[in-house]
């Protein structure tokens, strides 16, 4: 009884500590005209204070990962804890420019640190189906946490709330995961005893971590580029943009929350290739449709990217053990820089797009909606590689592994 008590702190601190990562992702976005406004800076400037956040996240999950065994899952949430009530004190009483750059860094190294040791720790509480079902649900909280930190953020805007108590809210998580995880027993790393930090790096250099490592790449962009674009276009096409983004990450939490049945049924393999079915199914609708059509992409696009982050990352726990957290670290990290090494590529398709669109006599929002959809047309592209590749590791790990029940495939 004390293990299952035991076992559900951990798994509902990790949650809260996902919820943090949300928050500080959706509050801080809700704050930035704010922060502009009140210490004057330019768009240049905010779009450097948010990448601190994209930068401090894979850094702490590569180093997380290679000291997860020899520091611990317990001490990487305890630096958690730290570099979160950090950023969020040097963002309240700082003030200025240096010191919100400082600030957002400590926050984003604090959410690595969360995917760091909550990753490996649910991987070595759980095992098989039970495994993937439990790292969906824990996933869930980022889609769930987004929306439920956007609309707090909302009405507090709304009801003229100082930005300043916005970010006190991201305090409230922070502190319950620090109170469940306080005194609990971290479940010992399930390849501890037969692999070393060296192993790791073998098992990483093997070809089915290779080939997770590449497709890591391709589902990250997948999920976050027509996430980070698609409000543009929808801005100029008749939807409400954050109806949409309410929408997607609603149905991705929801749809995480239930991925046990879904994983049983269709497999590992299997979800990762009906999921790159449905997300190319849904950028190619958000490509040509307007108006009220633009919700039903949105349905599309989010069954298709809801299961692709923790499924990749069980992926990695179940068919390349010995690379270990460091394995899954990896993962995450590749995912994150993936996404912001696409973004500007993204942003010159963008203005290409734009600028045929002009030539074309196209203006306003009628140039803005063509340059967009011209723009996710080409991102159906990730999707629809994807399709290729997950194709070939079904059939491929079929093949591998002939004792393996289906659940696991």
């Amino acid at each position: 009884m004390t293990s299952d008590i035991n076992k559900s702190a951990l798994f509902n601190g990790s949650c809260f500590a996902l919820i943090t990562t949300a928050f500080t992702f959706a509050i801080r976005a809700g704050i930035l005209p704010q922060l502009g406004e009140q210490f004057n800076l330019t768009a240049e400037q905010l779009g450097f204070i948010n990448s601190m956040w994209f930068l401090g996240f894979p850094i702490s999950m590569i180093i997380g990962g290679l000291v997860y065994h020899s520091f611990g899952p317990k001490n990487i949430m305890r630096v958690a804890f730290v570099a979160h009530s950090l950023g969020i004190l040097l963002t309240l009483y700082g003030g200025g420019y240096s010191l919100l750059l400082i600030s957002t860094l400590f926050i984003g190294f604090g959410n690595g640190c969360t995917e760091a040791a909550c990753n490996p720790m649910i991987a070595d509480t759980y095992s098989g189906v039970k495994m993937n079902k439990m790292l969906n649900r824990f996933h869930m909280w980022f889609p769930g946490g987004i929306v439920i930190g956007s609309l707090i953020s909302k009405f507090m805007t709304d009801m003229n709330f100082s930005w300043q108590a916005q970010i006190w809210v991201i305090m409230i998580p922070t502190i319950i995961y620090a109170i469940l995880f306080y005194g609990k027993t971290f479940p010992k790393p399930k390849v501890a005893e037969i692999a070393s930090l060296s192993e790791n790096f073998k098992a990483m250099t093997t070809l089915p971590f290779i080939f997770l490592f590449c497709c890591m790449a391709l589902t990250a962009i997948t999920e976050f580029g027509p996430q980070q674009w698609v409000g543009l276009v929808m801005s100029s096409s008749g939807a409400s943009p954050m109806l949409i983004l309410a929408l997607v990450t609603g149905l991705m939490a929801v749809g995480r929350y239930f991925a046990g049945p879904v994983v049983q049924k269709l497999g590992q393999t299997g979800v990762l290739l009906i999921s790159a079915i449905f997300a190319a199914i849904g950028i190619y609708l958000f490509s040509v449709v307007t108006g009220p059509l633009a919700y039903v992409a949105a349905v599309f696009f989010a069954m298709g990217v809801c299961y692709f982050w923790p499924t990749m990352v069980g992926a990695v726990a179940q068919r390349v053990p010995l690379s270990g957290a460091l394995g899954m670290s990896i993962i995450g990290g590749v995912g994150m820089f993936s996404s912001s090494i696409f973004q500007p590529i993204i942003g010159r398709w963008i203005d290409n797009a734009r600028a045929d669109s002009a030539l074309q006599g196209l203006s306003g929002a009628a140039l803005e909606l063509s340059a967009g959809q011209q723009t996710l047309a080409k991102m159906a592209s990730f999707p629809l590689i994807l399709i290729v590749l997950f194709i070939i590791f079904f059939f491929w790990q079929k093949k591998a592994n002939p004792g393996v029940t289906a659940a696991a495939h």
